[in-house]
């Protein structure tokens, strides 16, 4: 089954500017609906549920700022980036100080904003997995206890994980027969993704898949440049 894309509220007064962006964005794979100031960015806003909103800061009726206030009244959550043709010091510390996730000065690269939305939905998608209660999983003829950290085969005796294998493997679970992005373990367990985290990490799944070997149907794979997957192979 395909992932459903993304949806980004873009509020965007300059109207070939905003045609342009919003074509860029829909090719690159995400669902966006254009306001042109932000009365009406705030009135589609109310209509559905966005996965981030990209605000120009200087419009009409209603400024970015403003906006970005009701928007908060309404969702803590959701990401807000800002565009501004300002670079003024002033205005990035109110955008920050009403909720914005990041900042972006016209004229921009493109590329740089598909980057920073990538970013910005990679963190809110480890908070949400941070947030997850599940604490005990079935992998294949394995059960995983997170808050004992007691990886049991079978009826055996079970093994005691060490505080990064159990967060390791419970990720994985979390994420079975599914993508585990690689910067979502370097973020949510090491708090850092650099070359030596990455490194590290990978004996951590070495070591996983020696306790898992046990199970001829439980694998973990590894998806080049992406992550890892908790393959569980369904017994015919």
């Amino acid at each position: 089954m395909s992932e459903l894309k993304k949806k980004i509220l873009l509020v965007e007064d300059d109207p070939n500017f905003g045609i342009v962006l919003k074509d860029y964005l829909m090719m690159n794979e995400y669902d966006v609906t254009h306001a042109k100031n932000g009365m009406e960015g705030f009135e589609k806003f109310k209509k559905d549920d966005y996965d981030l909103c990209i605000l120009d800061v200087m419009m009409p009726y209603k400024d970015g700022f403003t906006l970005a206030k009701e928007i908060r009244e309404k969702n803590t959550e959701v990401p807000i980036i800002f565009l501004t043709a300002k670079a003024m010091k002033e205005d990035v510390l109110k955008g920050y100080k009403v909720g914005a996730d990041d900042y972006l000065n016209k004229p921009f690269d493109s590329e740089v904003l598909l980057m920073k939305i990538k970013a910005i939905m990679q963190r809110k998608a480890t908070e949400t997995v941070a947030d997850s209660k599940q604490f005990e999983f079935k992998i294949g003829e394995f059960h995983l206890n997170s808050k004992l950290r007691f990886l049991r085969f079978r009826d055996e005796e079970p093994v005691k994980l060490s505080p990064k294998e159990n967060e390791l493997l419970r990720l994985l679970a979390l994420h079975e027969n599914d993508l585990m992005p690689r910067e979502l373990a370097l973020t949510k367990i090491w708090r850092d993704d650099n070359y030596f985290t990455s490194r590290s990490m990978d004996v951590y799944i070495a070591k996983l898949r020696k306790y898992l070997k046990q199970d001829e149907n439980v694998e973990i794979v590894n998806i080049h440049g992406e992550g890892f997957r908790l393959v569980i192979n369904q017994e015919a």
